[in-house]
């Protein structure tokens, strides 16, 4: 027979973890119809020697539910090996949504995901109103990678209550109704539903996100429908303080295990040098739970984020900056950083955990001062130790310097080595946190499939090859049930990624675009060596290019 397309002599990397051997892989009717000596002719041919095929990545924690209404290709995920995604995380979405609370539902994604309501006004085209509308108009736009949702709460909770979402507990009779349509939801193919604790998850007019005020006897409702369906996973933010896990938090994820019989996945575990052992504790509180099926997730990256002094909020969680926010005015601000008894009540801040306490760890990016260009890519700490001052007044004074204008990076968690070889190492924690689709303006990690083949595979050696194909193709696919994805096998969907493993990589800060709806600002994250990308047997990338390649389905569970 004559083959859609072969790929010859490749490194074949299976996701399963198995031992890497050389093959010919040909595909036929979007499947793969044969892994071996293939003899046949083809349409196309792929000369693949020298390069790893291995299954399409599957990204399972992302945002892109606004995204795909103007962005079908997915990016930067689609740059990056990446074949299928899942979105609807952390209990916030735009499905269910009635027309008359379309604005609520993009203020909450605003408020929870730092994407621009300018950006979400212009771009989403609202053809839905209930969440198998949702699913098949995704389908309908010919995605170029495949779609996976998972139903988060809060629009679900504000279907049947309305306001009173974000003020109370459902009562037995909405209950019943928000169980009802969860359980449509995974009837037509959600992957489960999502949902988040955090306090900082705040909504429309600065209230708590509607799932927020879920009651116990909600939770069981909404987990018995996984139950009774044998099918579906729980996804939910969880930890108050990131990498710590506390007693109230523990006795929820174990309640949620009970109730559903699912697997329920949990964020955030990112290593912190400012709380040295939360990554272990929390690992030891959770081992009960992991038994039962708990997967924490992390990220291989350093968490990487633009700081830009317009709008401060990376230090929102200092007792002191609340002068900042009182008054956001340019010469209000100034004021206060200029104040000597707000830089020293920030130094008493400092001394407790917070997340960030390493001036080594925030480097200058950019300024429009030109007498201050010398300090373009030196940390804080390096322009302290140079000026003679610590880090709070170096920090300060070039702020006032560049007149607010600076734009500075910092790197908060995931930096150190050992610890992350620890987590990377233990198989039940879930690779994921890519959050591509969100906080768009500041930060990109959706690159991570990439970082971690290049910098802890490659460079690093902190894992095997083998296992970090795993950790980004068949493990997450198993968790959220999609069996056929995230291996490469016989009969099964071509979704494939082609890298070189010598050049593959990406680095843990973006470059800016200005390619959102509006031509608003976005972070974006390139790739390298990934030579080729297949989705349903449809070459999607190829050689540092998108395709017009529109081969992707809506998976559903």
């Amino acid at each position: 027979m004559s083959y859609d397309l072969v790929i010859r002599n490749g490194i074949v990397v299976d996701g399963t973890g198995a031992r890497r051997y050389r093959a010919d892989v040909a595909v036929a009717d979007g499947k793969v119809a044969d892994i071996g000596k293939v003899t046949e002719g083809a349409r196309r041919t792929i000369d693949a020697d020298g390069l790893v095929v291995a299954p399409g990545f599957v990204d399972p924690h992302t945002h892109y539910d606004a995204q795909i209404c103007w962005d079908g290709a997915v990016t930067p995920s689609s740059w990056h090996g990446v074949t299928s995604v899942v979105m609807g995380n952390c209990g916030v979405g735009i499905a269910p949504c009635r027309p008359a609370a379309r604005e609520i539902a993009m203020r909450d994604l605003v408020s929870v995901e730092g994407i621009p309501f300018d950006v979400l006004n212009k771009g989403i085209t609202w053809d839905w109103e209930t969440f198998p509308q949702f699913m098949d108009a995704a389908a309908a736009r010919r995605p170029s990678l495949n779609l996976a949702f998972i139903a988060p709460l809060t629009p679900f909770r504000h279907y049947v209550m309305g306001e009173a979402s974000m003020e109370r507990a459902a009562d037995a009779e909405e209950t019943a109704k928000i169980a009802a349509l969860i359980a449509e939801a995974v009837d037509v193919g959600a992957l489960g539903f999502s949902s988040t604790t955090l306090n900082q998850h705040m909504g429309f007019e600065g209230k708590p996100l509607a799932c927020r005020n879920a009651s116990r006897e909600e939770l069981k409702a909404y987990a018995n429908v996984l139950k009774a369906r044998g099918k579906g996973a729980i996804e939910i933010a969880l930890t108050r303080q990131v990498g710590v896990l506390e007693e109230d938090q523990c006795e929820l994820l174990d309640f949620l295990l009970d109730e559903s019989g699912r697997p329920v996945t949990f964020i955030a575990l990112f290593d912190r040098d400012d709380i040295p052992e939360a990554v272990r504790n929390t690992l030891r509180l959770a081992a009960p739970m992991i038994a039962k099926g708990a997967r924490p997730q992390t990220s291989p990256l350093p968490l990487t984020r633009e700081v830009n002094m317009d709008n401060p909020f990376s230090f929102a969680a200092f007792p002191s900056w609340k002068r900042v926010f009182a008054d956001t005015s340019k010469a209000a601000q100034k004021a206060v950083y200029a104040d000597p008894a707000f830089r020293n009540q920030f130094r008493e801040d400092l001394k407790n955990p917070t997340g960030f306490s390493n001036w080594g760890r925030v480097v200058v990016h950019a300024v429009r001062n030109p007498a201050l260009k010398h300090l373009e890519d030196k940390s804080i700490a390096q322009i302290g130790q140079e000026q003679g001052k610590d880090g709070v007044d170096a920090f300060l004074d070039t702020v006032l310097a560049d007149n607010l204008d600076c734009e500075l990076t910092m790197a908060s968690w995931n930096t150190r080595e050992d610890r992350m070889r620890e987590l990377l190492n233990n198989k039940a924690i879930l690779m994921a946190l890519g959050d591509g689709g969100a906080h768009v303006d500041m930060l990109c990690d959706s690159g991570y499939p990439t970082y971690l083949l290049g910098t802890w595979v490659r460079e690093k050696e902190a894992i095997t090859l083998e296992e970090g194909v795993r950790k980004l193709t068949s493990d997450p696919a198993d968790l959220f049930g999609l069996k056929d994805r995230g291996r490469l096998a016989k009969g099964a969907p071509a979704d494939i990624a082609i890298f070189d493993p010598a050049r593959i990589g990406s680095n843990n800060h973006g470059e800016r675009r200005y390619d959102l709806p509006g031509g608003a600002k976005r972070i974006v994250m390139p790739s390298r060596g990934v030579e080729y990308t297949l989705v349903n047997g449809a070459v999607t990338w190829e050689q540092g290019r998108l395709t017009e390649a529109k081969a992707g389905k809506v998976l559903r569970g």
